[in-house]
């Protein structure tokens, strides 16, 4: 049994049984990664695969069980590595951060400028994408962390920790009837064209469901992933957009008004996450503590040790997180 051929059957899965870009994504060949996997199946005299000629089908029950432990000994693998470049180049490395446009545009660039200062030896790299692409990111080890708000259920493998809560606003022109209210409150937001996330996207669950609790349904005329987008069609006078308040800037964005919406939205928590089977360098601990002042090197040992996301959260309850 030999290393390369878990890798090859990890990254068979992660390519949705497709042996060609299976090929292309580890740059070998394709015949090369089907004679490995056999070996592997002679070896152990069971199928990992099921087939329908040349093509794979199916993980068979074995196989998913084979494979599961075979990615935990690649993440160990990984996190030798990451031990001896602690103790060989404390201050040298790569860090990659799977995450939305909203944390990428609005949170995290003060935070990873002061980062690349203090370690311009670490190489930074950001994914961006829906929560689904940053859960699998990091599952599947092209990412280190995972900086998320919406779809949490999707990260119950990974240890999540609470970095910060924020609510969202009710972005008009200057111009709209809305500009000067006080108290906004759902019924009237009804009754105006919304433009806000695509669902799945930066706590736009919580849109649905405050519309919903009040028996309502939204106008929704028009989605983005893209908060300046969203702003772009608010201009446009397409409707009233619903965003993070965190991505309206008056000095940015001085023609634009925000109405508060508090009484109508709860508030959302980001979190960042990463896998159990990390080990954490030095710098990632700094990063952690960058983007969420309150966890400490300390704090997330503690919750490493827990079992669940559960007790993570219960961990955290009595802490005040920051509001942006």
């Amino acid at each position: 049994m030999k290393l390369q051929q878990l890798r090859y059957i990890v990254e068979v899965v992660h390519h949705n049984l497709n042996v060609s870009s299976t090929a292309q994504g580890l740059f070998t060949s394709q015949p090369g990664i089907s004679k490995q996997i056999k070996m592997l199946e002679d070896e152990l005299g069971i199928l990992i695969f099921a087939r329908s000629g040349k093509h794979l089908t199916q993980v068979t029950p074995a196989g998913k069980e084979i494979i599961a432990i075979a990615g935990e000994i690649l993440s160990k693998i990984d996190a030798i590595k990451a031990v001896a470049g602690e103790y060989t180049c404390p201050n040298k490395g790569s860090l990659c951060i799977a995450t939305t446009y909203t944390q990428a545009r609005y949170v995290l660039p003060k935070i990873i400028k002061s980062f690349i200062k203090h370690y311009p030896c670490v190489s930074l790299h950001m994914h961006q994408g829906s929560p689904v692409q940053i859960a699998q990111a990091v599952v599947k080890g092209d990412a280190d962390f995972a900086i998320t708000t919406e779809a949490l259920h999707l990260y119950d493998d990974l240890i999540m920790l609470p970095c910060y809560h924020w609510n969202r606003g009710v972005v008009v022109r200057q111009d709209d009837p809305l500009a000067g209210k006080k108290n906004l409150t759902i019924t009237e937001l009804a009754a105006y064209p919304i433009v806000t996330y695509t669902l799945g996207f930066t706590g736009r669950a919580t849109l649905d469901s405050a519309f919903k609790r009040a028996g309502l349904t939204p106008r929704i005329v028009f989605t983005a992933t893209d908060a300046d987008v969203i702003k772009t069609y608010v201009r446009l006078g397409l409707g009233v957009g619903i965003i993070a308040n965190m991505a309206v800037n008056p000095q940015q964005d001085p023609d634009l008004v925000t109405v508060e919406a508090k009484e109508i939205f709860t508030c959302s928590t980001t979190k960042i996450g990463f896998r159990r089977s990390t080990f954490l360098r030095s710098y990632m601990y700094d990063f952690i503590q960058r983007f969420a002042p309150h966890l400490t090197r300390d704090r997330v040992d503690r919750a490493l040790k827990l079992r669940s996301n559960e007790d993570i959260k219960a961990m955290f309850k009595n802490i005040k997180l920051p509001v942006r």
